[in-house]
C-alpha cells in the first residue's frame, strides 16, 4: 500500500480518533487545529488557581474509551484515573427538594419505590430493555457508516428496529412505565445531550438510561481534558503531526479531488481530507459552490441542537449543599423546551445545570474554594450580547442562591461567560449550536449529513454533525467509522 498524505481539519475527539487510526494504518497524517489547544470543544482554561473544562463535563459509557485506547495497546489508566461518582448527580425541584441519583442498583430501586410505589420492578424491566437497546445500538447501529438505507435493509435489523423502538418516541416509552413527574424528568434528562426533546427523540435512546443509571457517571481526575491529553499522546505515538493555531480557509478541489488545503499559515498538500471542523462551515465556506454537498436551504431546515450560555465561576468559599453534577428542574421543562425548539427566544424561566468538579477534584480550585460551571440551554441563532449574559447571570444566581440557601454572588472572585458568539468565533459553529445536529427521528442514521462528500471523491466528514451523532463517545466512534471508510476506499 502506498502511504497517503491525509489532512484532518480539527482536533476534536472525532478528529484525533480518525487521525490516530489512519496513521496506524500507515498514512502520513497531519491535523490542522484552528485554536491554541487540541481537543475541539473539550478545551481547558486555567486562571488564578482555578481550572475549568470549557466543554464536555459528563463521562458516560466508559467502555467506549477503553475500547478506543485498546486499539493501540493502551488502557485508560495509562492516561488518567477514573472515579465513579456516587451520587451520580443531584436533581433539584426547589429549595430543600431534590433527588440524589445513587450508583448502587438496590438504592436506585428504593428511590423509585419511594417516589412511586410499585415502580421498582418496572424500573428493572425498563433498564433491562434499555440494556438490550444499548447492546444492539452500540454494535449493529453505531458503527455503520449510514451511506444509505440499504445498509439497514436486513430482516434481522428491521425486526430489531421495531424491537428497540426506533420509530416511537422516548416520551411515550417512559410514560408507559412511570407516572411520577419527578421520575419522568430523571429518565428523560439524558436525551437533552442529544439536542432534542423527549417527544422528538426515538425511544431507542432509552439506552442512555442504561448508560446513566447502570454503567454510571464517572470523572477523570484532572478533568475531561485528560482524555484529550491521552488521545494526543496516542496520536503522536502513531506519528500524527498536530499543527495548532492553523485555521483552514479553503479546500482546493481539482477535478473531483481535494488536492490542497489553504490556511492562515500556508498551504498543505493532500491526497485525502477528513473534516472534523463544523460540517456546515466546511460545506458552505471552505468549498467552492460547485463542490458543496448541500444547499443553504438544506442547512436552514436542519434541527440543530441547543446552544448554551455558560458561566465559569471561581468562588472563595466551600458550598456544602452542592454536588459534582446538579440539575435544576425547579421551573417548567415544557416551557423551556418550547422556547428552544418551537418559539426560539431567550428563555423566560430557564432550567440550568451546574458542574462543580472541585467536589471530586480538589486540585481544580485553590484551598477553601469551589470551581463552578453553569450551563443554560438556549435556542441556536439568538442575538448574543453582554447585556443579555448579565441579565441571565443574575437570574440564574437569584435562583441558585434561593435553592441552596446561602449567598454565592458576593463570593465570586473569578467569572467568565461563553455563549453563541464564542461558539461561532472559536468553532465556526452553525448558529452557535453547542452539540451539533439534534438526534431527532428525521435526523438519525442515514438521514444525517453524509460522512462522505457527494461531489469530492476524497473528502470525508466526522464529528457531531454526521454519524453517529452528538456527545463525546459518539464523536470518538465517528472518528473510528470514518477511518474505516477511508481505509476501505484507499487502503
Amino acid at each position: 500500500m502506498k502511504s497517503k498524505r491525509i489532512i484532518v481539519i480539527g482536533s476534536g475527539f472525532a478528529g484525533l480518533s480518525a487521525a490516530s487510526l489512519l496513521a496506524q494504518a500507515g498514512h502520513e497524517v497531519t491535523i490542522l487545529e484552528k485554536n491554541e489547544q487540541a481537543g475541539g470543544r473539550a478545551r481547558r482554561w486555567s486562571k488564578d488557581g482555578f481550572t475549568f473544562d470549557l466543554g464536555p463535563s459528563w463521562y458516560w459509557m466508559p467502555e467506549v474509551f477503553e475500547d478506543y485506547f485498546a486499539l493501540f495497546g493502551k488502557q485508560v489508566s495509562d492516561y488518567y484515573d477514573l472515579v465513579r461518582l456516587d451520587p451520580g448527580y443531584r436533581i433539584y425541584f426547589g429549595p430543600d427538594d431534590y433527588i440524589d441519583v445513587p450508583a448502587d442498583p438496590d438504592a436506585l430501586e428504593a428511590l423509585f419505590e419511594r417516589e412511586e410505589p410499585g415502580s421498582g420492578p418496572r424500573l428493572r424491566a425498563f433498564l433491562e430493555q434499555a440494556a438490550y437497546k444499548y447492546r444492539v445500538g452500540m454494535t449493529d447501529y453505531v458503527f455503520r457508516p449510514s451511506h444509505s438505507i440499504t445498509e439497514f435493509i436486513d430482516l434481522r435489523l428491521i425486526r430489531e428496529s421495531f424491537r428497540i423502538q426506533m420509530f416511537s418516541s422516548l416520551s411515550k416509552h417512559v410514560r408507559k412505565s412511570f407516572s411520577n413527574p419527578r421520575l419522568i424528568k430523571l429518565l428523560e434528562f439524558p436525551v437533552l445531550f442529544l439536542g432534542a426533546t423527549p417527544q422528538n427523540t426515538p425511544a431507542l435512546y432509552s439506552m442512555m438510561n442504561h448508560a446513566d443509571l447502570t454503567l454510571g457517571t464517572w470523572y477523570p481526575m484532572g478533568g475531561m481534558y485528560r482524555i484529550v491529553e491521552g488521545m494526543v499522546a496516542v496520536a503522536r505515538e502513531q506519528g500524527v503531526k498536530i499543527e495548532l493555531n492553523t485555521e483552514v480557509t479553503r479546500i482546493v478541489v481539482e477535478g473531483k479531488s481535494a488536492r490542497r488545503v489553504e490556511t492562515n499559515r500556508g498551504d498543505f498538500e493532500a491526497d485525502i481530507v477528513v473534516a472534523n471542523s463544523d460540517y456546515h462551515h466546511t460545506d458552505q465556506k471552505l468549498l467552492d459552490p460547485p463542490y458543496r454537498s448541500y444547499s443553504p436551504k438544506y442547512w436552514e431546515n436542519r434541527t440543530m441542537s441547543p446552544s448554551s450560555l455558560l458561566f465559569y465561576l471561581g468562588v472563595n468559599k466551600k458550598l456544602p449543599a452542592v454536588k459534582h453534577h446538579s440539575l435544576f428542574f425547579d421551573e417548567d421543562f415544557e416551557l423551556h423546551a418550547h422556547e428552544i425548539y418551537t418559539d426560539p427566544k431567550w428563555p423566560t424561566k430557564p432550567l440550568f445545570y451546574l458542574s462543580a468538579i472541585s467536589k471530586t477534584d480538589p486540585g481544580a480550585a485553590p484551598e477553601g474554594c469551589e470551581n463552578l460551571f453553569f450551563l443554560i440551554p438556549l435556542a441556536p441563532g439568538l442575538e448574543d450580547s453582554e447585556a443579555m449574559r448579565e441579565k441571565y447571570y443574575h437570574l440564574l444566581m437569584d435562583r441558585f442562591e434561593q435553592i441552596i440557601g446561602e449567598p454565592v454572588r458576593e463570593h465570586v472572585i473569578l467569572k467568565r461567560s461563553y455563549a453563541m458568539a464564542d461558539f461561532e468565533r472559536d468553532y465556526h459553529s452553525f448558529k452557535g449550536n453547542a452539540y451539533g445536529l439534534a438526534n431527532t427521528l428525521r435526523q438519525t442514521a442515514f438521514f444525517k449529513p453524509k460522512l462522505k462528500a457527494k461531489k469530492v471523491d476524497n473528502l470525508y466528514y466526522t464529528g457531531q454533525l454526521t454519524v453517529p451523532g452528538p456527545g463525546v463517545p459518539p464523536s470518538l466512534i465517528s472518528g473510528r467509522v470514518v477511518a474505516k471508510e477511508v481505509i476501505k476506499d484507499f487502503g
